[in-house]
């Protein structure tokens, strides 16, 4: 069965709450050789993520949202056992998130499937004092920061971690990767705080992460606090075409 097929199964099990249903699709499509690794990747993560654009849409109501968001962290918890571990690299990450279940859901599936490829990875949540964070970088002095899922009110407290971070010095080799939440929906955001890495997926964040395996400083800092263009779609993009044509 192609994992489109195995998306589609599963997502129709999660909007109805049916925990028994969407849980036997993916453990019977393990059973058959899908690895947990690409069932997390390929089935878990989008549906998070259509979940979540649902809910903001108003597409679905919020005992639906909650419903299908703990079917997705019980399916994963049981996912993350039955991944297969790469030895030790000697690699670090702490990985933080925002406030709610979805985020601290997309923070664990990195931290999971980073753990699967032999990483150490430390995952603290969210609302972590910055002090506090500082001093667990400078304990751990990990290769990576991943903040999963910030709200568009946790951004001036990102940039000021970020900020504090460089002009300590606590671990000038570390790079900071952000994704999900605001970061996917407003352009240019991951730069103007200072991150070194940004993805919108989870396949992005494996990616972003491989194939950029040192810090490069970046010496062009934007000013905080300047006015940023949402992501427009298509079709938006198409009309106003138009309209400038007319």
């Amino acid at each position: 069965m192609r994992i489109a097929d195995i998306f589609k199964q599963y997502v129709q099990h999660l909007f109805l709450g049916k925990r028994s249903e969407a849980r036997q699709v993916v453990l019977a499509a393990h059973d058959r050789g899908v690895s947990a690794a690409k069932l997390l990747t390929h089935v878990i993560w989008p549906a998070m993520a259509q979940v979540e654009k649902l809910y903001r849409k108003d597409r679905i109501s919020r005992v639906a949202e909650h419903m299908a968001t703990r079917i997705n962290r019980t399916v994963a918890d049981q996912l993350q056992v039955l991944l297969v571990r790469a030895p030790k690299t000697g690699k670090r990450m702490v990985v933080m998130c925002g406030e709610g279940e979805q985020e601290e859901l997309g923070a664990q599936i990195v931290t999971d499937l980073f753990e699967a490829q032999g990483w150490s990875v430390w995952f603290v949540g969210s609302g972590i004092p910055d002090d506090e964070v500082l001093e667990l970088v400078g304990q751990l002095e990990p290769d990576i920061l991943a903040v999963y899922g910030a709200q568009a009110a946790e951004v001036p407290g990102i940039r000021r971690l970020i900020s504090l971070i460089r002009e300590v010095g606590v671990c000038e080799d570390m790079q900071v990767l952000v994704s999900g939440g605001v970061f996917n929906r407003a352009d240019g955001l991951a730069e103007e705080v200072r991150a070194d890495l940004f993805a919108e997926d989870i396949a992005g964040v494996l990616k972003a992460v491989a194939d950029n395996p040192v810090r490069i400083p970046k010496p062009d800092v934007p000013e905080p606090g300047r006015r940023r263009k949402r992501k427009k779609t298509k079709a938006q993009a198409k009309s106003r075409k138009a309209a400038v044509v007319a």
